[in-house]
């Protein structure tokens, strides 16, 4: 049983906070039910992330939106030691912020939740997604946190 707990950053979700447009929107509305997506090309099948009009890979303007498993890889990550926008306090750092490369094999970002100060993590590690839901702002945010179970290479997607 999983247990609740608070919110990566202490107290109200600061600002900027995302807000949804035409390009992301369905990211968002995915991320309010517990789902991750990513948009894939119609025309030539490559996945990609953050969200555009068009493919960068092709250019085709047949992007939609696919979801994809809430799980990756480790790709990259840093430890921020100093409150780097005005709604962080003393209290909010440091913190985690990783890279995470998904099964289609786009990269997203995001922190890592837990002890800030872990050594414990290694390139290439598993990681899921963790949906934390800040109901005050309308908006769900995606955390990641270390995952015992391995994930699917993105070739397998």
């Amino acid at each position: 049983m999983e247990t609740e707990r608070a919110p990566y950053l202490s107290g109200e979700l600061p600002r900027p906070e995302p807000r949804p447009d035409g390009v992301d929107r369905a990211f968002w509305d995915g991320t309010r039910q517990h789902i991750l997506r990513v948009q894939r090309c119609g025309a030539c099948g490559e996945s990609q992330f953050p969200p555009e009009v068009v493919c960068t890979a092709c250019g085709a303007g047949d992007v939609g939106w696919v979801d994809v498993p809430p799980t990756g890889t480790l790709t990259s990550f840093t430890r921020v030691w100093h409150p780097v926008h005005p709604g962080l306090v003393e209290d909010d750092v440091p913190y985690l912020i990783a890279v995470v490369e998904l099964a289609p094999g786009v990269r997203v970002v995001g922190n890592i939740v837990g002890d800030p100060h872990r050594r414990d993590l290694t390139f290439d590690m598993p990681m899921e997604a963790e949906f934390e839901d800040h109901d005050d702002a309308g908006v769900t945010l995606v955390q990641w946190r270390p995952s015992p179970a391995p994930v699917r290479a993105p070739s397998d997607a």
